[in-house]
């Protein structure tokens, strides 16, 4: 194993609505060279793969800034101050899709990317999932509710027509731990 970094100072540089930014200036073990490393702070996220008794797996569609296209993707968001994964799991379904569950399973999580992010995407399992509210989306969000057959979503996740890295997650973990293929 290589020596760890060593950051000897932070310096906060601007607060991004859902992230933080800030330099951590980290002392390289290697050569001993000191460069600021770019760092957002930001809150944990949950995500659900939804299965309904019919076996259709539950989607969202919606824009995304970053890449300038619409995703299809989990349901799911950002895990709120003082709430857990899997309240926040459950909670972010709902809204998103009008459906609940009672059988849920935490699937595993992940760094959302330990390049220059600090937080977590939790993933979950909701079997059983069957519709029982209305939608009740957040002001920043125009989503479109979609389902597909179990054996679909696994053709489309192996040929890699899932763009956003938390649903292919998340759908890895639920296939080699799930007896619906």
């Amino acid at each position: 194993m290589t020596a760890e970094w060593q950051r000897l100072r932070s310096e906060p540089l601007a607060d991004l609505k859902l992230f933080r930014a800030r330099f951590d200036y980290m002392k390289n073990p290697r050569n001993g060279a000191t460069d600021p490393m770019i760092v957002l702070e930001g809150p944990d996220a949950a995500n659900v793969v939804a299965v309904t008794p019919d076996e259709q797996l539950l989607f969202v569609q919606q824009y995304r800034f970053g890449i300038q296209a619409p995703t299809l993707e989990l349901p799911g968001g950002i895990v709120d101050a003082g709430e857990d994964h899997a309240t926040a799991a459950r909670r972010e379904l709902r809204e998103e899709t009008g459906y609940t569950s009672q059988h849920w399973q935490h699937l595993g999580s992940i760094a959302s990317n330990p390049v220059f992010m600090d937080n977590y995407t939790h993933h979950h399992l909701a079997e059983n999932a069957e519709w029982t509210d209305a939608l009740q989306l957040d002001e920043g969000e125009a989503l479109e509710l979609v389902q597909m057959p179990v054996r679909e979503v696994f053709e489309h996740w192996k040929a890699g027509r899932f763009q956003h890295p938390h649903t292919v997650n998340a759908l890895l973990l639920f296939f080699v731990n799930a007896q619906y293929l």
